[in-house]
């Protein structure tokens, strides 16, 4: 880049963000008038918007800074080119499904993307009651579309190996590695949140369960050192955006060579959620409670369906045979059901909660709320190889519920 303002990198704001703009990307015609606001809500990078004041046309600027944005830590900056190659490989897998992308500055650690604000955050449209028919289907064409393409079962070897290296993300997966598969169980660094009146219970039933942390240990150990495929790596119902045209999936910035499980499991893990306060707060809502349980059930059913004809369609090696595919899917899906686990634990008990928890304010209902699915939660980890189809894993929940 020959603008030598850009030669260094600098934190933009909603005025500098705007000249970035106009000196670098190709966007807005060159006498446009724009504007900017800053939109990120996360803990990690910032966030803007650029719009032309008389046509609406818009972009949005994400950029990483040397330090964290929640704590001020040093924070490696990398993850931003990780987010940038991982959009572009989604992109070409399951067009339509990520923002598309203009422009990554590698300087600047600034990427350049299209304005998806006509998509709207899935959890919050859960909150809502909203309902999405399409949802199951959708997510799982992604998932599937953009993970097992990029497994060794499919991807040149030696070429594989060399996206590992460049998913490499070692500060993000630091993060996963503590706050998700390590202190909901042990909790080392004293940041755990646990509701006034539950202690005993997290100590019980978290703190004290050598089985469970030995079956929590197996899932920390994948996580860490299974690099079967390029993995969202945060994939919530957060970081799905949807309206009645499709979904848009966004923030892969913890994305690298994982295991296909740990993403599956937190999409399937999220939806418990929605489940689970709607079950607590508005239990008359029978339409969204019987939705939300037949959207879990398609997500865990389409998974295996569509793994196995994607499988029969890509993976042409002749050593994988259809008695490996039955244990490679398998296998993914005890994961599933083991990550989904974790993730409804570490944000019941975690610091790093979700709305669906922490709206309800009535302690009693709260207790209810927490105590489910922490149960479900622990179910889910030891019984992960157990669950044969969609139907297995909803009755588990409606188990716990009723106790």
């Amino acid at each position: 880049m020959t603008n030598t303002k850009y030669s260094k990198h600098f934190l933009m704001n909603k005025d500098t963000v705007i000249d970035y703009v106009k000196d670098n990307i190709n966007y807005f015609k060159r006498d446009a008038s724009l504007e900017a606001d800053e939109i990120g809500d996360g803990n990690i990078n910032y966030v803007f918007v650029v719009r032309d004041k008389a046509s609406g046309k818009s972009i949005v600027v994400k950029q990483a800074d040397t330090l964290l944005r929640s704590s001020g830590r040093p924070f490696d900056t990398h993850r931003n080119k990780i987010e940038a190659e991982i959009l572009a490989t989604e992109g070409e897998l399951a067009p339509g499904s990520v923002p598309k992308i203009y422009d990554y500055n590698e300087t600047m650690c600034a990427l350049t993307m299209e304005d998806i604000s006509d998509y709207k955050n899935l959890r919050k449209e859960l909150m809502k009651g909203k309902i999405f028919p399409k949802l199951a289907d959708e997510i799982t064409d992604f998932m599937v579309d953009t993970m097992l393409p990029t497994t060794d079962l499919v991807m040149d070897r030696h070429e594989k190996k060399k996206k590992v290296q460049l998913f490499t993300n070692v500060d993000c997966c630091d993060i996963t590695e503590d706050l998700v598969l390590t202190e909901p169980y042990y909790n080392y660094k004293n940041q755990n949140i646990i509701t006034e009146g539950e202690e005993d219970f997290v100590i019980k039933n978290l703190y004290q369960n050598e089985h469970l942390k030995a079956e929590v240990g197996k899932l920390r150990n994948n996580y860490m050192n299974n690099a079967q495929a390029l993995i969202h790596g945060d994939l919530h119902t957060g970081s799905i955006f949807i309206n009645d045209k499709g979904l848009k999936v966004i923030d892969p910035e913890f994305a690298f060579y994982g295991p296909i499980g740990y993403d599956t499991g937190n999409v399937i893990g999220n939806l418990f959620f929605a489940w689970a306060n709607k079950l607590v707060t508005e239990p008359e809502n029978t339409e969204f409670l019987k939705w939300i349980e037949d959207a879990i059930r398609d997500v865990y059913d389409l998974l295996i369906y569509k793994f196995n004809k994607k499988f029969d369609e890509c993976v042409k090696f002749p050593l994988y045979s259809k008695e490996f595919k039955k244990s490679y899917i398998d296998s993914i899906m005890s994961d599933t059901i083991g990550y989904a686990g974790t993730e409804i634990i570490r944000r019941t008990v975690g610091d790093s909660k979700v709305i669906e928890v922490t709206s309800v304010k009535d302690h009693e209902k709260r207790i209810k709320l927490d105590e489910l699915l922490v149960n479900v939660g622990i179910q889910f980890i030891l019984s992960r190889s157990n669950y044969r189809n969609g139907t297995d894993v909803v009755e588990v929940f409606k188990e716990a519920a009723k106790k």
